[in-house]
């Protein structure tokens, strides 16, 4: 009702909504999180158990996406207002379960690699995606965890060096993922504007990334990477092709 009642007061917006009720249990959020990466929106929530409300947060800033605790001022003038303290709840209690465990864990595996974090030790990962900026890696990555899958993010920047942790791991399965150089100057283009930056730089200029991609797709024919085109796929249909060569790849170990 807040959502929509906001949305009222904005000239000209139609928006989608999109509502999850009772979340009150982190093995939630992996799929809430892979929704939004999907299809990414302003996120507005009333989550009061602060593991669960941490974890969407942390995720949403992840995603490059606004999120919102839709009680925090009020919340604070009413303590304010009656002369108490918030009382916050610390945790969700959950009982946890083999499949909730291994969301939850992949979850908290995604955000802490993410975006080359932790680079220097990603043996652990199911899959490690690696490609250049904006290729979709960061929300393919949530929606794996909420299958379950751990998955790292290695991006590719021009002049700089790959990770030794990417280099040498032998576990994970490893895959480039290919943008069209167009397609993806016209989404770091939105992404520099959402930022209020500059967009004379190479970073959206479209033969920098011919140049670019190029490149990326060269050292993925080297390493013997698969390769995912994710110029007309959604973050479903990729996720799922990976899916797909995880399980291919675990038959051809057994």
């Amino acid at each position: 009702m807040l959502a929509r009642n906001a949305v009222a007061q904005l000239a000209g917006v139609e928006i989608e909504r999109r509502l999850w009720k009772m979340v009150r249990r982190l093995g939630q959020i992996p799929g809430i999180l892979a929704a939004v990466a999907s299809k990414p929106g302003y996120v507005l929530h009333s989550i009061s158990h602060m593991d669960i409300r941490e974890t969407l947060e942390e995720g949403c800033r992840r995603l490059a996406v606004p999120c919102d605790f839709v009680l925090e001022p009020l919340v604070g003038r009413l303590a304010a207002h009656v002369g108490t303290a918030v009382q916050l709840h610390t945790s969700s209690g959950d009982a946890f379960d083999e499949d909730y465990y291994r969301r939850v864990e992949a979850m908290k595996y995604a955000l802490a690699h993410d975006d080359g974090m932790a680079s220097d030790d990603l043996e652990g990962a199911d899959v490690i995606l690696v490609g250049v900026s904006r290729a979709t890696k960061t929300p393919t990555c949530m929606y794996l965890a909420s299958r379950g899958i751990k998955a790292a993010n290695v991006p590719l920047v021009p002049g700089a060096a790959l990770p030794g942790g990417l280099m040498n791991a032998r576990s994970p399965l490893i895959i480039g993922l290919v943008v069209d150089p167009a397609r993806l100057a016209t989404v770091r283009s939105a992404r520099l504007h959402s930022l209020n930056q500059d967009g004379g730089s190479e970073y959206a200029d479209v033969e920098a990334l011919r140049k670019e991609v190029l490149e990326a797709r060269r050292l993925f024919v080297m390493r013997a990477w698969p390769v995912i085109d994710v110029t007309h796929r959604s973050i479903e249909q990729a996720a799922s092709m990976i899916i797909a060569k995880l399980k291919a790849r675990a038959g051809d170990r057994s």
